[in-house]
Protein backbone atom coordinates (compact mmCIF):
# COMPACT_ATOMS: atom_id res chain seq x y z
CA UNK A 1 0.00 0.00 0.00
CA UNK A 2 3.16 2.28 0.83
CA UNK A 3 4.74 2.16 -2.81
CA UNK A 4 1.73 3.27 -4.75
CA UNK A 5 1.21 6.16 -2.80
CA UNK A 6 4.65 7.30 -3.63
CA UNK A 7 4.61 6.57 -7.08
CA UNK A 8 1.59 9.28 -6.82
CA UNK A 9 3.27 11.78 -5.14
CA UNK A 10 5.98 11.43 -6.71
CA UNK A 11 3.86 12.05 -10.26
CA UNK A 12 1.79 15.00 -8.20
CA UNK A 13 5.24 16.86 -8.12
CA UNK A 14 6.66 16.27 -11.77
CA UNK A 15 2.93 17.52 -12.72
CA UNK A 16 3.22 20.08 -10.24
CA UNK A 17 6.48 21.31 -11.38
CA UNK A 18 5.73 21.10 -15.17
CA UNK A 19 2.22 22.91 -14.83
CA UNK A 20 4.53 25.70 -12.76
CA UNK A 21 6.67 25.76 -15.24
CA UNK A 22 4.09 26.36 -18.08
CA UNK A 23 2.36 28.81 -15.90
CA UNK A 24 6.22 30.95 -15.76
CA UNK A 25 6.58 30.66 -19.10
CA UNK A 26 3.52 32.26 -20.50
CA UNK A 27 3.45 34.77 -17.69
CA UNK A 28 6.65 35.76 -19.17
CA UNK A 29 5.18 35.93 -22.97
CA UNK A 30 2.48 37.87 -21.37
CA UNK A 31 2.70 41.26 -22.86
CA UNK A 32 1.92 42.53 -19.00
CA UNK A 33 4.68 42.39 -15.71
CA UNK A 34 5.49 45.66 -14.03
CA UNK A 35 8.45 46.33 -11.07
CA UNK A 36 9.33 49.05 -9.03
CA UNK A 37 12.70 50.45 -7.49
CA UNK A 38 12.42 52.34 -4.30
CA UNK A 39 16.13 53.94 -3.77
CA UNK A 40 15.36 55.54 -0.35
CA UNK A 41 12.45 53.52 1.16
CA UNK A 42 13.41 56.60 4.36
CA UNK A 43 13.62 59.57 4.71
CA UNK A 44 14.15 62.41 7.75
CA UNK A 45 12.65 65.95 7.03
CA UNK A 46 11.83 69.18 8.76
CA UNK A 47 8.87 71.22 8.87
CA UNK A 48 8.34 73.37 5.54
CA UNK A 49 11.15 71.78 3.72
CA UNK A 50 10.15 70.20 0.17
CA UNK A 51 10.87 66.33 0.06
CA UNK A 52 11.00 64.16 -3.07
CA UNK A 53 9.19 60.59 -2.93
CA UNK A 54 11.51 59.10 -5.60
CA UNK A 55 10.76 55.48 -7.30
CA UNK A 56 11.55 54.02 -10.92
CA UNK A 57 8.76 51.98 -12.52
CA UNK A 58 8.78 50.07 -15.60
CA UNK A 59 6.06 47.74 -17.70
CA UNK A 60 5.39 46.96 -21.11
CA UNK A 61 1.76 48.28 -21.16
CA UNK A 62 0.64 51.85 -20.23
CA UNK A 63 0.49 52.07 -16.33
CA UNK A 64 -1.58 53.60 -13.26
CA UNK A 65 0.00 55.65 -10.62
CA UNK A 66 -1.21 55.96 -7.02
CA UNK A 67 0.49 57.46 -4.13
CA UNK A 68 -1.42 57.15 -0.80
CA UNK A 69 -0.31 58.83 2.84
CA UNK A 70 -1.07 57.12 5.94
CA UNK A 71 -0.77 58.23 9.51
CA UNK A 72 -1.97 58.24 12.44
CA UNK A 73 -4.30 60.68 11.60
CA UNK A 74 -5.83 58.38 8.97
CA UNK A 75 -5.21 57.46 4.94
CA UNK A 76 -5.66 59.86 2.22
CA UNK A 77 -5.21 59.81 -1.13
CA UNK A 78 -2.63 61.81 -2.49
CA UNK A 79 -2.85 61.72 -6.72
CA UNK A 80 -3.38 59.15 -8.84
CA UNK A 81 -2.54 59.29 -13.21
CA UNK A 82 -2.19 57.36 -16.32
CA UNK A 83 1.18 57.38 -17.85
CA UNK A 84 1.07 60.14 -20.88
CA UNK A 85 -3.02 61.09 -19.52
CA UNK A 86 -4.85 62.64 -16.77
CA UNK A 87 -3.68 63.45 -13.09
CA UNK A 88 -6.17 63.59 -10.31
CA UNK A 89 -4.82 65.17 -7.82
CA UNK A 90 -6.55 65.60 -4.22
CA UNK A 91 -7.94 68.46 -2.96
CA UNK A 92 -5.98 68.66 -0.08
CA UNK A 93 -2.81 67.99 -2.00
CA UNK A 94 -3.80 70.58 -4.83
CA UNK A 95 -0.76 72.69 -4.62
CA UNK A 96 1.54 70.67 -3.02
CA UNK A 97 2.39 67.82 -5.19
CA UNK A 98 4.13 67.60 -8.58
CA UNK A 99 4.40 64.43 -10.53
CA UNK A 100 7.15 62.85 -12.65
CA UNK A 101 7.11 60.59 -15.65
CA UNK A 102 9.12 58.01 -13.65
CA UNK A 103 6.53 57.67 -10.53
CA UNK A 104 8.23 59.46 -8.39
CA UNK A 105 6.03 62.79 -6.52
CA UNK A 106 7.33 65.84 -4.95
CA UNK A 107 5.47 67.87 -1.75
CA UNK A 108 6.07 70.90 -0.84
CA UNK A 109 6.39 72.79 2.15
CA UNK A 110 6.31 69.40 4.97
CA UNK A 111 4.26 69.62 7.92
CA UNK A 112 3.86 67.70 11.22
CA UNK A 113 1.13 66.24 9.88
CA UNK A 114 3.09 64.94 6.67
CA UNK A 115 5.09 62.24 8.64
CA UNK A 116 4.12 58.97 7.73
CA UNK A 117 3.37 55.91 5.22
CA UNK A 118 3.59 57.02 1.94
CA UNK A 119 2.41 53.88 -0.58
CA UNK A 120 2.78 53.89 -4.40
CA UNK A 121 0.63 51.72 -6.26
CA UNK A 122 1.84 50.74 -9.94
CA UNK A 123 -1.24 48.91 -12.05
CA UNK A 124 -0.52 48.29 -16.02
CA UNK A 125 -3.12 47.68 -18.32
CA UNK A 126 -3.75 44.14 -17.75
CA UNK A 127 -3.97 43.87 -14.20
CA UNK A 128 -0.81 43.22 -12.98
CA UNK A 129 0.07 45.74 -9.70
CA UNK A 130 3.29 46.09 -7.81
CA UNK A 131 4.08 48.22 -4.33
CA UNK A 132 6.23 50.13 -2.87
CA UNK A 133 6.71 51.99 0.35
CA UNK A 134 8.39 55.39 2.00
CA UNK A 135 8.18 56.26 5.12
CA UNK A 136 8.98 59.88 5.93
CA UNK A 137 9.63 61.50 9.36
CA UNK A 138 9.62 65.43 9.78
CA UNK A 139 11.27 66.91 12.67
CA UNK A 140 10.63 70.41 14.02
CA UNK A 141 13.12 72.86 12.99
CA UNK A 142 15.09 73.60 16.33
CA UNK A 143 18.39 74.47 15.06
CA UNK A 144 16.79 78.07 14.08
CA UNK A 145 15.89 78.50 17.65
CA UNK A 146 20.03 77.62 18.73
CA UNK A 147 21.07 79.39 15.55
CA UNK A 148 19.10 82.43 17.60
CA UNK A 149 20.38 81.75 21.44
CA UNK A 150 23.90 81.53 19.32
CA UNK A 151 23.46 84.82 17.40
CA UNK A 152 22.10 86.66 20.49
CA UNK A 153 25.32 85.19 23.00
CA UNK A 154 27.62 86.42 20.03
CA UNK A 155 26.13 90.02 20.42
CA UNK A 156 26.46 89.72 24.01
CA UNK A 157 30.01 88.49 23.94
CA UNK A 158 30.57 91.70 21.80
CA UNK A 159 29.22 93.78 23.54
CA UNK A 160 30.96 92.84 27.10
CA UNK A 161 34.07 93.14 24.63
CA UNK A 162 33.87 96.31 24.08
CA UNK A 163 32.55 97.54 27.85
CA UNK A 164 35.92 95.76 29.32
CA UNK A 165 37.99 97.71 26.78
CA UNK A 166 36.03 100.84 27.89
CA UNK A 167 36.43 99.88 31.35
CA UNK A 168 40.60 99.55 30.76
CA UNK A 169 40.99 102.66 28.80
CA UNK A 170 38.82 104.86 31.90
CA UNK A 171 40.58 102.94 34.59
CA UNK A 172 43.90 104.13 32.61
CA UNK A 173 42.94 107.28 32.17
CA UNK A 174 42.15 107.47 35.62
CA UNK A 175 45.56 105.88 37.41
CA UNK A 176 47.44 108.60 34.67
CA UNK A 177 45.15 111.53 36.15
CA UNK A 178 46.00 110.64 39.61
CA UNK A 179 49.73 110.95 39.21
CA UNK A 180 49.51 114.00 37.55
CA UNK A 181 47.33 115.85 39.96
CA UNK A 182 49.11 114.64 43.50
CA UNK A 183 52.36 116.92 41.79
CA UNK A 184 50.25 119.31 41.41
CA UNK A 185 48.90 118.91 44.98
CA UNK A 186 52.22 119.20 46.63
CA UNK A 187 53.61 122.13 44.34
CA UNK A 188 50.64 124.22 45.48
CA UNK A 189 50.71 123.59 48.89
CA UNK A 190 53.96 124.11 49.28
CA UNK A 191 53.51 127.52 48.02
CA UNK A 192 51.15 127.73 50.39
CA UNK A 193 53.39 127.18 53.22
CA UNK A 194 55.77 129.28 51.49
CA UNK A 195 53.33 132.36 51.53
CA UNK A 196 52.63 131.68 55.12
CA UNK A 197 56.28 131.72 56.00
CA UNK A 198 56.30 135.31 53.99
CA UNK A 199 53.30 136.49 55.84
CA UNK A 200 54.96 135.48 59.36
Amino acid sequence: LMRPLRGCRGRGVVVGTVTLCLAAGWALQTPGGVSLVVPQPNINTTVAQNVLLSVEYSCRGVATIEWKHVSSWGTTKIVEWKSGNYVNISSVYKDRVTTFENGSIQLLNMGMRDAGYYFITVTEEYGTSTYGTIIVNVYEIIYEDLHFVAVLFAFLAAVSAILICFMWLCNKSLHLFQKKTPHKLTASTTEEIELETIEC
